[in-house]
């Protein structure tokens, strides 16, 4: 009984994530070029930031965007959809009762 009702809370995590998911990714315009991301991506601006605040400085700003970019257009349906998948894995792993032979510690 616990098995069939994990399986499906599972099954309806997974179908509710990934529809939002793929609404998101449906729903999401292609961004046009952002003039203000050039700026940042030139030598320029790079070799400063390095002089400021050295390498991690540098790496430390690439992070803080890409990480800003997941929440956004089709970036921010795949993050959905991975999510999902974790949520449900993890659902699926708690919620799913132990074989009879090792609850009876035998």
């Amino acid at each position: 009984m616990g098995d069939r009702r994990a399986l499906l809370v599972t099954t309806l995590i997974l179908v509710v994530g990934l529809t939002a998911a793929l609404a998101i990714y449906v729903a999401a315009a292609r961004v046009p070029a952002d003039s203000s991301s050039d700026l940042t991506e030139s030598k320029q601006y790079l070799r400063q930031m390095e002089l400021y605040g050295g390498k991690a400085n540098v790496l430390a700003a690439e992070l803080q965007n890409w990480f800003a970019s997941l929440w956004h257009g089709r970036r921010l349906a795949l993050t959905v959809g991975c999510g999902t998948v974790l949520v449900a894995g993890a659902y699926w792993l708690v919620a799913a009762p132990l074989p009879s032979d090792l609850r009876k510690g035998g």
